[in-house]
């Protein structure tokens, strides 16, 4: 009897570990995974990129990955909150609020040649005879925004306004761009005086070589910003959660072809690696909401 017990408790024991095992092998909605991306570049840009990302995700997860490139911000926030994508790439505003509405759960970012997660700085820039020479003459004057969910297109240059004395809702007119691209290129093609540009806009005009740092004049720049997160939808399976979180903390983009790293290396970090990251990260980016009085739920 007492052979008998224990060759069943074993038996139960295994049977358990399959049972975890297979749980965390297992590929939710019907073994597809959604994976959705801000639109921080035009969608041509970024489909063909993301797509080969997708499928090394895939590769190392075991499952479908789709990829899902949203057509703006907030698209991508209210495709996680409505059960549509199981993880996404979020701007900093974007995790904040995808945070407070959709439970996104911040596990990875892109990270430098220490192992901790990269960093970039958003600043407000003009151009040589705009007529613009310091922060304080942008006041009444055409300013370009890329997206009102985007944090260093939008909160950041909106909060060093209002640090100047100039109210960034109703001290300029406003021009919302829709992309960190299109506002450079409104900038560059003196459409406003003034505007939006963060370090990785900068970066990706230098390697396609469209960057003059003689045709801007920067008058603020932001402290160091946490590059966007990748998160998880927080309901998912414990299991299934873990794996895709080691998946995403540990991914390497070397084996992408050339043309991808490129892009990646412009948009993000030069080491093509992904790291750890934590919710924590983004509390300097709730800081600034408060300081600005941001309603998430207008944005």
């Amino acid at each position: 009897m007492k052979m008998k017990s224990s060759f069943l408790l074993a038996a139960a024991a295994l049977s358990f570990a399959a049972g975890l095992a297979h749980a965390a092998d297992t590929c939710p909605n019907d073994g597809t995974v959604r994976f959705g991306v801000e639109p921080y570049e035009a969608a041509a840009q970024l489909v063909p990129v993301y797509t080969d990302i997708a499928k090394l995700i895939g590769d190392k997860l075991g499952c479908k990955v789709e990829v899902y490139v949203a057509t703006s911000y907030n698209a991508e926030i209210e495709a996680m909150r409505n059960k549509k994508l199981e993880f996404g790439q979020f701007g900093p505003l974007g995790y904040v609020l995808a945070h407070q509405v959709a439970n996104a759960q911040a596990v990875a970012s892109f990270g430098g040649a220490d192992g901790k997660p990269s960093t970039y700085t958003a600043s407000i820039v003009t151009w040589p005879g705009s007529g613009i020479t310091k922060i304080a003459d942008i006041k009444d004057h055409s300013f370009a925004y890329s997206d009102p969910a985007s944090t260093s297109g939008h909160l950041f240059p909106a909060y060093g306004l209002s640090k100047n004395g100039i109210d960034p809702d109703h001290g300029v007119k406003a021009l919302y761009a829709g992309s960190h691209t299109a506002s450079f290129e409104a900038i560059r093609n003196h459409k406003v005086q003034s505007g939006e540009l963060n370090s990785d806009e900068i970066a990706s005009a230098k390697l396609h070589n469209e960057y003059d740092p003689a045709a801007y004049v920067t008058l603020w720049q932001s402290d160091p910003i946490p590059l966007d997160p990748m998160a998880i939808r927080g309901d998912l399976p414990e299991a299934f959660k873990a794996k895709l979180a080691n998946v995403l903390q540990t991914l390497d983009f070397h084996s992408l072809p050339a043309t991808d790293q490129k892009f990646i290396a412009s948009a993000a970090s030069p080491q093509l690696k992904m790291v750890p990251q934590t919710d924590d990260s983004y509390n300097q980016i709730r800081d600034l909401i408060k300081t600005l009085h941001v309603d998430l739920a207008k944005l």
